[in-house]
Formats: structure tokens, C-alpha cells, sequence
């Protein structure tokens, strides 16, 4: 009997790429989904015949009791979150109730349908298995570099902060109830799916359009800020992984290399044989109250532990992005032109 999963997050752009390849693993995959939310037309519109879907809100107790009872699923990947960071200080009440209390909810209703207590624990090999997100900015201004797994943190957002508190509460639920419960520390990682606000993804679409004329310039913030960018189909991988091993335990997930902002902008930039210089501007407004500066993850454990390794590289990752975009862009530029040409 295939195994089964349950997705929070199943419509954004990790939860996409870990239901493609659950699916090609034989899993049975389940997304949670919150009101009346279409699958199909979101990320994952293309796998609707192969996928189900159950309602459920990480803000509703009762709901998530009621999606974990219902699915009996084998593991759970809580992918849900409000994940663009600088959002985080225009709401970040909402942003701490779904990225911080969300976990806790969620294991919770894990907990209440396993009948896991302190006292009475139920052997690992039959219990639901539980993968939180976690991430990178949880490091923040971080206290070394690389980061590892047991770098101390410091995170410079409410974001990073609610993300804190979801990693901790996962450990502590791992502890207190012998709960099989794993975090994963990505960081950064990128698609084609990613959102259009995530600074790659500004980057990849601006050249786009501009590389075909309908955009003359691209506004970014920091260009100095470094990040470990890797792509999120790979990651996801890393993510399954750490629910086949035999005990539980947390995960730093990178590429362990260093690229600034800036550096994205030439290699996007390059592919389409254009100078960056000539059309990015830089706006003060952009950039964060408190900025994350470097971060760079030591993979050493994730890929001695797991046999992780990632497959695509930072430039070939741009580059991919950038296809993907100018393709995109020319659909919906050839579709205006009918639509002009057809006098609508």
C-alpha cells in the first residue's frame, strides 16, 4: 500500500515541486487547503487528477484536527507559511500566528490523532512523521559562517523570529512526546515558481521584459547582500529525505556558496546580452529596516547524513529563471498584440 503524504502549502512553489515528486516516489498526495481556494488555477493546476485535497487553515485548530484525522496521513510537510520576509513588518501579528502558532497547531493535531502524550509513546517506525520548514533567517546576524546546525540564532525580522519559534517548538515537541519531528533550515532557494515579489524572481521577469522592450528599467535595494541561492527542486528532495531516516533530526540545506544580489543581476542580465549598469536603479525605500547581511549554509551534515547533494548551480539556476520568464513574457506580449489587433 503506497504511503501518504500531506502538504500545508501544497499551491506555493515548494509544496508544487514536493507533490510532483512525492508522486513520482508512488505516494498518495494530499494538500491542505484553506477555503475556497482553486488547485486548479495555482502551481500545482497541472497535477489536480493525481492530487487530493482537504480543507484545513493553520490559524483553525479544529480544522487541521479534523484534515490530520481524515488523510491518516504517514507524513506531514508544513510548507505553509507567509514566507516573503518583508512583509513581516507590515503584518507581523498575522505573519507570527501562521509561521509560529501554525506549527504548533499542526503538531498538536498530530499529536491529538496519534495519541501521543509524554508518558506513553508510540514506536517511531508507526508514527506520523512531521518536516517543518524552517529557514536561514532564523540566523540572521549570524554569530559565524557558514551557518551549521548548531549556530546560535539571531533573527532581524518578525519572520525570522516566528520561524525561530516554529523550529524550537517542533524540537520540543520532538522531546517532549517522542515525536518523529524534523526541521529543515533551507536556504534560499528558487524556481521558475517562485513569486514575483522574491528579489530573484524581480530580477529574472524585469530582464524579461526589458531584453523584449516592454520595460525600460528594474528598481532593487541592497545589491551587497549575499545569500546561499539554490534551486527548490532539489531541495525538496532533502525535505523527504530527512523523513526516511531511522531518527529524527534537524538539517541545514544549501549549496554552501556565496552570491550577492548584485551578482544575480549580471548573470541575468548576461544571458540576455545586455549590461546590467544601463538599466538597474537603486531604491533606498527597498531596502529592509534591519538587513541580513551574509548567509552561507555548511552542508557538511546534510550530505554525509542524507547523501544530499544539490544539482543545479547558481548560474545555471538565473539562467533557468530567465528562460523561463522571457518565455512567459512573449506568450502574454503575442496574446496583447491579438488582443489590439482584434480591437478588444
Amino acid at each position: 500500500m503506497s504511503r501518504r503524504a500531506l502538504i500545508t502549502g501544497i499551491t506555493g512553489q515548494d509544496g508544487s515541486y514536493l507533490a510532483e515528486y512525492l508522486l513520482s516516489q508512488g505516494y498518495q498526495v494530499w494538500g491542505l487547503i484553506r477555503g475556497q481556494a482553486n488547485p486548479r488555477k495555482s502551481r500545482v493546476s497541472r497535477l489536480v487528477a493525481d492530487l487530493s485535497f482537504v480543507d484545513g487553515d493553520l490559524m483553525d485548530q479544529g480544522s487541521l484536527v479534523a484534515a490530520v484525522d481524515k488523510v491518516q496521513p504517514d507524513e506531514v510537510y508544513n510548507l505553509g507559511a507567509i514566507s516573503f520576509v518583508p512583509m513581516s513588518w507590515q503584518q507581523a501579528e498575522l505573519v507570527t500566528e501562521v509561521n509560529g502558532m501554525g506549527v504548533l497547531r499542526v503538531l498538536e493535531a498530530i499529536r491529538m490523532v496519534s495519541g501521543l502524550n509524554s508518558s506513553q509513546r508510540v514506536d517511531v517506525g508507526k508514527q506520523i512523521r512531521f518536516y517543518q520548514a524552517s529557514s536561514s533567517e532564523m540566523f540572521g546576524k549570524v554569530a559565524e559562517t557558514p551557518q551549521k546546525e548548531t549556530t546560535s540564532f539571531h533573527p532581524r525580522s518578525p519572520y525570522g523570529v516566528a520561524k525561530a519559534y516554529g523550529h524550537f517548538i517542533t524540537k520540543n515537541y520532538r522531546e517532549s512526546f517522542g515525536m518523529y519531528a524534523v526541521s529543515g533550515m533551507l536556504f534560499n532557494h528558487e524556481s521558475p515558481r517562485r513569486g514575483a515579489e522574491f528579489v530573484t524572481r524581480k530580477i529574472t521577469l524585469a530582464v524579461a521584459k526589458i531584453k523584449l522592450g516592454l520595460q525600460e528599467k528594474l528598481e532593487l535595494g541592497n545589491l551587497d547582500a549575499v545569500r546561499d541561492w539554490g534551486f527548490a527542486g532539489d531541495y525538496v528532495r532533502a525535505m523527504h529525505l530527512m523523513l526516511q531516516q531511522d531518527e529524527p533530526g534537524d538539517y541545514v540545506v544549501g549549496t554552501g556558496e556565496m552570491h550577492s544580489v548584485r551578482d544575480a543581476v549580471r548573470i541575468a542580465f548576461d544571458h540576455v546580452g545586455l549590461d546590467w549598469r544601463d538599466h538597474v536603479v537603486i531604491n533606498p525605500a527597498l531596502v529592509r529596516p534591519a538587513e541580513v547581511e551574509i548567509l552561507c549554509a555548511d552542508t557538511t551534515r546534510v550530505k554525509a547524513a542524507l547523501g544530499w547533494e544539490p544539482s543545479v548551480n547558481f548560474t545555471e539556476l538565473m539562467q533557468m529563471m530567465v528562460d523561463a520568464d522571457l518565455a512567459q513574457a512573449s506568450r502574454e506580449h503575442q496574446y496583447a498584440d491579438l488582443l489590439h489587433a482584434a480591437n478588444w
